[in-house]
């Protein structure tokens, strides 16, 4: 049974998801999370919630294209000048969403004004009951003088006046529906535009990584660091390529904060070592030093802890 393989949208050579269920096969399946970026409609003064579109790294990318689990779109060019037709088809679809809101809201209010009509029964039974009883106590007055003195009536409140409604305004609000994918229009047409290896995207000039040696190794070191069951993170705010996670990061903090070098003969300073090594130990985490080797096409990990010796 073949997977259908996952759309990722390329524009200005980033990589973008923008489904939600797409996100999800990524996460659950792929144990691939990225990044998101869009702001929520509704919290919009605020970043800490944010919502699609997913941005995925340069390595996450290169991994899901080669391992044959997702294919690259050219965003830009897969979006045609759609047709008059379909432009009118579209502000139909968007004119029948508006009225359908205006329903809903006259549908709630006209609920809401059952309900006040209601209680403005009950107060005016309220109103009548009382009129009665005063009525009777005055009648009983004029019978018996003595009446007043030997029952004193207890003081009723004055029923609150009616709250005076406001009229509705003549132009009814209602919300514009922005969807985050554009693969449901007619003028979407991504066949043209769908390239399912590298090359092919790197000859369509809509891709370009790995341009080096330097970029390929560290795809080679993700390959191997997510073949050993581990989810990647980006890393910049903690000195490192990415933050290499045991299990979902939901879940679970990130043990090491991973370099690559990109060759055995590639330099490292001592004073990198125990910069890596304090910055990790700060934020509690171990500093992961990967090695590729383009000859043996291995990777060797070297994990790196201040031990606060001397």
């Amino acid at each position: 049974m073949s997977v259908q393989k996952v759309p990722i949208h390329v524009s200005n050579k980033r990589a973008f998801i923008w489904d939600v269920d797409h996100a999800a096969v990524l996460r659950s399946r792929y144990r691939i999370c990225g990044v998101l970026a869009g702001t929520l409609p509704h919290l919009s003064q605020q970043n800490a919630f944010l919502g699609l579109p997913l941005i995925l790294m340069p390595e996450e990318v290169v991994f899901l294209v080669e391992k044959e689990f997702a294919v690259l779109i050219d965003d830009p060019n897969a979006h045609r000048e759609p047709t008059a037709d379909e432009l009118e088809k579209w502000d139909a679809s968007r004119q029948l969403d508006v009225k359908q809101q205006h329903e809903r809201l006259e549908h709630e209010a006209s609920t809401k004004e059952d309900k006040s009509q209601s209680e403005a029964a009950i107060r005016k039974r309220q109103e009548r009951e009382e009129k009665r009883r005063k009525a009777e106590e005055l009648a009983r007055k004029a019978a018996d003088p003595t009446y007043e003195a030997t029952h004193e009536s207890p003081s009723q409140p004055s029923p609150s006046p009616a709250p005076e409604s406001t009229p509705s305004s003549s132009i009814a609000p209602y919300t514009v529906t922005v969807p985050a994918s554009s693969d449901a229009f007619s003028w979407f047409v991504p066949d043209e535009y769908t390239y399912s290896t590298l090359e092919s995207a790197k000859a369509a000039g809509i891709w370009d990584y790995p341009e080096n040696e330097d970029e390929r190794a560290k795809c080679e070191v993700f390959r191997d660091l997510w073949e050993k069951g581990n989810y990647m993170g980006g890393g910049s705010k903690f000195g490192g390529d990415w933050l290499v996670y045991p299990g979902d990061p939901l879940r679970y903090h990130s043990h090491f904060v991973a370099t690559v070098q990109s060759s055995p003969s590639a330099p490292l300073r001592p004073m990198e070592i125990v910069a890596h090594g304090r910055l990790g130990t700060a934020t509690k985490k171990a500093h992961l030093i990967c090695g590729w080797d383009p000859v043996t096409r291995v990777v060797t990990y070297l994990s790196v802890e201040w031990a606060s010796f001397g």
